[in-house]
């Protein structure tokens, strides 16, 4: 929700969840020409400190296998094969999910499936512009039910995404 007041900022997400996909791991070394020279390890960092200066807690995933990226959304909700019942009220649910899928943009039913199955809202995130890029890195399984997609501004759109997860996305009533 774009334009939020101060009033509401209690019902702004207060746990996001950053998860990267396939490949991200080599950011800075992989095609530099197309993804830039950060790393994700200073990705990361950038988007930590910005977290505590946005005064949310921030969590971060990657996994070149999409079942483990299936699995992290699915316990971001406090569902998943590796919580336990008694896990389930203990553990701190997230409020809002930025996923940089990479490949799985492109193939991936299992983890659309698994971001509308959670219900919790998502940010798409992309380093390049794949609109920009080859045709069939223009379809994405995620971007007609994301809050937001942003793509093609290098490792700023991390932070870019980070600001409007913590400034302008709403909660979801929490239904877990």
């Amino acid at each position: 929700m774009i334009g939020i007041e101060s009033s509401q900022k209690s019902n702004m997400p207060r746990h996001i969840l950053l998860i990267n996909g396939p490949n991200l791991n080599l950011l800075g070394k992989r095609e530099p020409h197309v993804y830039g020279s950060t790393t994700l390890d200073d990705v990361i960092a950038t988007v930590k400190s910005q977290a505590l200066e946005l005064g949310v807690e921030l969590e971060t995933f990657q996994s070149n296998h999409e079942g483990a990226i299936v699995d992290c959304i699915q316990e971001a909700a406090g569902w998943g094969p590796t919580v336990k019942s008694d896990e389930i009220k203990e553990r701190k649910k997230v409020s809002a999910i930025i996923i940089n899928p990479g490949a799985l943009t492109h193939t991936s039913v299992a983890v659309r499936d698994a971001l509308l199955g959670v219900d919790i809202p998502f940010i798409e995130l992309h380093v390049s512009n794949v609109h920009a890029r080859e045709p069939w890195r223009k379809h994405s399984y995620l971007s007609d039910k994301a809050a937001a997609v942003i793509c093609g501004m290098g490792a700023f759109g991390y932070k870019a995404a980070l600001e409007f997860a913590a400034k302008h996305m709403e909660v979801r009533e929490d239904k877990r």
